[in-house]
């Protein structure tokens, strides 16, 4: 158990740990090459916008971009996808008012959605099957003649589900509309290429994939065809136009160092997160009962497990094992416990939204924290079930849908 440190982190998707080479990038551009990169006067300045350079080339290269200039930094991912949306819709109103996404989307394009339906823009909002994978034959039934954009995730940041974003590029590029990608969850975890996928827009952060947090980026597609958006933040002019403010050289060479690891360690490291996760679901699985995992078995995130254990409130269970960073189904708000607006979109009932349990494995994760938080969640949904009625009833196998329960 020397592996072992208490506590143990696994909620890679919320957030994850900068690698110790990342930091090592980023040390010298905080007390040494500290110019402004917009400062065209001085070697502080030129030191400064070479290290942006190099970073766009790297961060261009991670997603198979054309070129360096389709990188415009922002401050992170929620920024990328309101400049992506908003942007867009602003700079097309001419041809049409019509957007199209999906109801599992990342609430920075939901939310950037719901402005622009105040503003006269129209949304259809797309659903998914039980599995939380779109079908591209949805997407394109939902295309009319008005419609300007469509905004599809790579991977879902809740149950994992990898998106068919090649398919859905596929009849976005036909029909002449614009095709943003948020890629947040999923570049460096599955397969991702703007080129080969025709995606237009995609949006990145550094902070998913072992980088620094406050640095994220927009893939702004120039050529065949070009994409133009509407600045959201104004200033001076930098990005070219597209996003104005002071760069953050130290988070921006941070950002390209962690796309570097992922391009040359990423498939590995897959391989072995993967593995991980299966033996923490098998293990979970092999020991209880009515445990349902939550999302596609396949078109999954190497390290996204997200499970309900039925009879199990997922607050109490998460309380429970509180030396385990994980997430729960339940969004906590002020006035009550709403289950995950995904998990209902995907068709669970509110009794498994409530019971879900997100573990997101990742590269800092090690087997030995694996058996320990499998044994030690075990063991509290065992706790936790002995002290149900409901599960004693399901045991004895009563129909528990069938109950009528009497009105006080």
């Amino acid at each position: 158990m020397s592996e072992i440190s208490i506590p143990i982190y696994m909620d890679n998707h919320a957030t994850t740990r900068m690698d110790p080479r990342v930091l090592q990038a980023m040390l010298p551009y905080f007390t040494e090459i500290y110019g402004n990169a917009a400062s065209r006067t001085h070697r502080f300045g030129w030191e400064g916008e070479a290290a942006v350079s190099d970073a766009r080339e790297t961060i261009a290269q991670f997603i198979g971009a054309e070129s360096e200039k389709e990188i415009v930094f922002t401050s992170g991912a929620t920024e990328s996808n309101n400049l992506a949306v908003k942007g867009v819709a602003e700079y097309y109103k001419g041809r049409g008012n019509h957007i199209v996404t999906t109801v599992i989307e990342h609430k920075a394009v939901l939310d950037s959605c719901k402005r622009l339906e105040k503003e006269g823009y129209e949304v259809t909002y797309v659903g998914v099957g039980s599995s939380g994978v779109v079908d591209p034959k949805a997407i394109e039934a939902a295309i009319t003649d008005k419609t300007i954009l469509v905004s599809v995730m790579l991977a879902n940041n809740e149950v994992g589900t990898i998106q068919p974003i090649r398919e859905i590029g596929q009849i976005t590029r036909a029909r002449n509309i614009v095709f943003h990608c948020d890629a947040v969850q999923g570049v460096g975890k599955t397969p991702f290429d703007v080129k080969d996928m025709n995606v237009d827009l995609a949006s990145l952060t550094a902070h998913k994939i072992y980088g620094p947090k406050g640095i994220g980026a927009l893939y702004v597609r120039r050529s065949k065809p070009r994409i133009r958006l509407v600045a959201q933040m104004d200033g001076g002019g930098h990005e070219r136009g597209n996003r104005s403010g002071t760069l953050n050289v130290a988070g921006i060479v941070g950002f390209a160092k962690a796309c570097q690891i992922m391009m040359q360690d990423g498939v590995a490291e897959n391989e072995r997160v993967f593995a991980l996760r299966q033996s923490l679901y098998s293990q979970l699985t092999s020991a209880l009962s009515d445990v349902v995992l939550n999302g596609d078995a396949e078109r999954r995130l190497p390290g996204n497990l997200n499970v309900s254990f039925a009879f199990v409130e997922g607050e109490g269970l998460m309380m429970a094992i509180k030396d385990v960073a994980v997430s729960s189904g339940s969004a906590c708000t002020s006035a009550s416990l709403e289950p995950s607006y995904v998990l209902r979109a995907m068709g669970l009932d509110e009794d498994m939204a409530h019971s879900s349990i997100r573990f997101g494995l990742g590269r800092f994760n090690t087997q030995a924290e694996v058996d320990f938080v499998a044994k030690l969640v075990i063991d509290k949904v065992n706790k936790l079930r002995a002290m149900s009625p409901l599960y004693e009833m399901h045991q004895e196998g009563v129909d528990l849908k069938s109950i009528q329960w009497a009105a006080h």
